[in-house]
C-alpha cells in the first residue's frame, strides 16, 4: 500500500463522512438535489432528449437567477445605491454568460436527431417561458398579447402582470440617472411603463455626457456594465436562432408560432438601445 492510497483509506473513515445522515443528507435538505433529479421524464426512446430536457431546466433556472439579480438592481437604484446596483448586475452579468455556455448539449442536434423526440413536445414551446417573459419585461420589452397568454395559470400570470406593470430595470436606471442630474427627459420618465421600451433621443444625450465625460466615472461603469448585459442577452438569442435553425430551418414552430421567423424577430429588437447608439457620437 502506497501513500497515497494509505490517505485515502484515512479520509474514507472520517467519521464525519461516513457517520449515516438521519434522513436526507443536510446537502440534499438544502440543494434539494434529489427534487431536481426527478423532474426529467423523457416521452420517448430518443437519446438525445435527455440532453434537451436537462438543457432547458437549467436555463430555466438560469432565468430565475437573472430575474433575482434585475430585480434587487431596480431596487437599489430606486434608493439611489448605486454600489448594491453595480453589485447585482455584475452577478447577473456571470449569470448570463453561463446561461449562454448551457447550449452545447443541444446545439448540434441534426434534424433527424431532434425530429426524434419533437413530437413529445405536444403544444409545448420555449416562448412559453413565464420566467423568461419576466426577464423581457424587465428589459423594458412588454408586451400585452404575451401577458394575455398566461391568464389560464392564475397565480403565474398574476406575477408576470406585476412585473409588466411596475417600471422595468432600465427605467429605474434612467430614474437614477435624472436625480443624479443626467437630462432624462420628462416625457420618458413619466411614460406609459406598460409599453416597450424603443428608445428616446434625449436619454441618447444623457449617455453621451456621460460617455464623453470622465472615463473612471461609476457612470460610465454603469454604462458598460449595461452593455456587457445587452450584449450577453443579444447573444443569447442569436444562439437560440442558430440552435433552432439548424435542428428544424424554417419550419413553423412548436404550439403554430412562427419558429424561425417568430426568433429571428425577437432577436433583432435592441436591448438597451441608447448605449449603442451612443457609440456613434462620443
Amino acid at each position: 500500500m502506497n501513500d497515497r492510497t494509505s490517505a485515502l483509506d484515512e479520509l474514507a473513515s472520517d467519521d464525519a463522512l461516513t457517520r449515516p445522515f438521519t434522513g436526507a443528507s443536510p446537502y440534499d435538505a438544502y440543494i434539494r438535489a434529489s427534487v431536481l433529479n426527478s423532474l426529467q421524464h423523457p416521452l420517448t426512446e430518443a437519446p438525445d432528449e435527455m440532453g434537451f430536457l436537462v438543457t432547458t431546466q437549467v436555463m430555466e433556472l438560469w432565468f430565475t437567477l437573472i430575474v433575482h439579480e434585475w430585480r434587487a438592481a431596480r431596487v437599489a437604484f430606486a434608493k439611489d445605491d448605486l454600489h448594491a446596483a453595480l453589485d447585482a448586475l455584475s452577478r447577473s452579468r456571470r449569470a448570463l454568460t453561463a446561461l449562454n455556455g448551457a447550449w452545447p448539449p443541444i446545439a448540434a442536434l441534426t434534424p433527424a436527431q431532434f425530429n426524434g423526440f419533437r413530437a413529445a413536445f405536444g403544444q409545448a414551446s420555449g416562448f412559453q417561458s413565464a420566467m423568461y417573459r419576466h426577464m423581457e419585461f424587465l428589459l423594458g420589452d412588454k408586451s400585452a398579447g404575451l401577458l394575455r397568454a398566461h391568464r389560464g395559470d392564475p397565480a403565474v400570470h398574476e406575477a408576470l402582470a406585476e412585473t409588466y406593470r411596475e417600471p422595468s430595470l432600465y427605467d429605474e436606471v434612467l430614474a437614477y440617472l435624472h436625480r443624479q442630474g443626467l437630462p432624462v427627459p420628462l416625457h420618458v420618465r413619466e411614460r406609459d411603463m406598460t409599453g416597450p421600451y424603443s428608445g428616446d433621443p434625449g436619454v441618447t444625450e444623457a449617455w453621451r455626457q456621460v460617455y464623453a465625460g470622465p472615463q473612471h466615472h461609476p457612470h460610465l461603469t454603469l454604462g458598460e456594465l449595461l452593455t456587457d448585459i445587452a450584449e450577453l442577452v443579444t447573444r443569447w438569442r442569436f444562439d437560440h436562432v442558430l440552435v433552432v435553425r439548424r435542428a428544424m430551418g424554417a419550419k413553423p414552430g412548436s404550439a403554430g408560432s412562427a419558429g424561425l421567423a417568430w426568433l429571428e424577430q425577437r432577436a433583432a429588437r435592441p436591448v438597451f438601445p441608447e448605449l449603442w447608439e451612443v457609440r456613434g457620437d462620443v
